[in-house]
């Protein structure tokens, strides 16, 4: 226990499809650029462009939490898999609608269920809180601020800082060092099997597997399995 009586201080939350709605927002997003960009002439509806889009970009992420491709590839890879169909193979257009994507991207708040109520009662709780991600510095504060969470976070730690992704132990470890944080007082929250509670466990830190859609784990059991954030409070 820690001196105010609670097993843990530090809590690490993932930030996309834990707190903040990625699925939902970014297909907000991609619907507003397909009617945009006309891509309705090149694709028979949304949902086809959609499914396109999503499985590659997912792929894509995959690759680059494992240091396979870097955040360039990334961002054009993602883009030019949906365009070359379209006859356009263009990196500098392909730029540009990833601006746009993301400047959409940060103003949409819409948020996991419970998302807001659970941050507010853990702060009120005397827990120290942070974001621990792999996302993009320019867009992760952005989507925070927006969705009016920024004043309940100490602190935003991006793989970019600690030049190391999630699920490599060695983020985790940065993140302990640069927020003055016990392992045996903290806890990691999010919804990534892989980059989230893999990692964690690798750095000998506690999990909490947010898990709506009641997967079974693989290779060992999280230190908790919650399938929505209001069991959260449960715990803590």
């Amino acid at each position: 226990m820690t001196p105010n009586g609670k097993r843990y201080k530090s809590l690490f939350f993932d930030l996309d499809d834990t707190l903040w709605d990625t699925f939902h927002n970014n297909k907000e997003c991609l619907e507003e650029i397909y009617d945009k960009y006309h891509f309705g002439r090149y694709y028979p509806s949304f949902e086809a462009f959609f499914n396109t889009y999503m499985p590659h970009n997912l792929s894509l992420w995959e690759q680059y939490r494992n240091h396979e491709i870097d955040r360039q590839t990334l961002i054009l890879e993602r883009l030019l898999y949906v365009l070359r169909p379209m006859g356009i193979d263009d990196k500098a257009y392909a730029l540009n609608l990833n601006q746009d994507f993301l400047q959409r991207t940060s103003r949409k708040t819409r948020m996991i269920a419970g998302a807001k109520e659970l941050i507010e009662y853990l702060h009120a709780g005397g827990y120290r809180l942070f974001i621990l991600s792999n996302g993009f510095r320019e867009i992760q504060s952005l989507k925070l601020r927006n969705c009016g969470l920024t004043p309940y976070f100490e602190r935003i730690i991006l793989s970019e800082d600690a030049s190391v992704r999630k699920p490599h132990k060695e983020i985790f470890n940065f993140a302990l060092i640069n927020t003055n944080s016990r392992r045996s007082e903290s806890l990691m929250i999010g919804d990534s099997w892989e980059a989230d509670i893999c990692g964690a466990q690798k750095a000998q830190i506690d999990q909490v597997w947010f898990n709506p859609g009641h997967l079974p784990p693989c290779d060992f059991e999280p230190t908790y399995n919650v399938a929505s954030l209001p069991e959260i409070k449960e715990i803590l």
